[in-house]
């Protein structure tokens, strides 16, 4: 199910519009990283409207789309692999109990304080500049309130996995 949403050409479009924005656009949508919709200045409402989100995009999950888009320019263009995985990639000896506790705390986030926990680890990985599949992201993101809560336990096996 998950790669099967990861192409999803809506997803392919906004990730293409992302990395195509100038600076000052990038800049702007970063200011508001882990802010949502209701949060975000007018100046962004118009340029995630106008230029980034693409058409057909159910009104529920626009919140989710501006939350990803705001937190893949924090870290923009990563590798394959889920976010778990991206974090396995900056897990060292001197830092693995702090941000082992980080993930754990991420995995157990509900929507609401989801945008706040992901923009901190995403803030490790840009200082560490190492990027985020911005494509993979939005459809965890897209998917973590499932009751199966697929998307936590694959980032946990990503992340804490052998």
């Amino acid at each position: 199910m998950m790669s099967q949403q990861a192409y999803d050409p809506r997803i392919r479009t906004f990730i293409q519009r992302l990395d195509r924005l100038d600076r000052a656009d990038r800049a702007r949508l970063r200011r508001n990283a882990g802010n949502t919709l209701p949060e975000a200045r007018q100046a962004t409402l118009s340029l995630f409207y106008a230029r980034l989100l693409p058409p057909q995009v159910h009104p529920a999950q626009e919140n989710i789309y501006f939350l990803a888009a705001t937190l893949y320019l924090l870290a923009p263009g990563g590798s394959s692999g889920n976010l778990g995985h991206t974090l396995r990639q900056v897990r060292q000896k001197g830092n693995a109990p702090g941000l082992d506790r980080r993930i754990e705390i991420l995995l157990d986030a509900d929507e609401r304080e989801l945008p706040y926990r992901l923009r901190q680890v995403i803030r490790i990985l840009a200082s560490r500049q190492v990027g985020v599949n911005g494509s993979q992201l939005l459809t965890d993101l897209l998917y973590w309130s499932h009751p199966e809560r697929f998307v936590q336990r694959q980032w946990a096996r990503a992340y804490f996995g052998p």
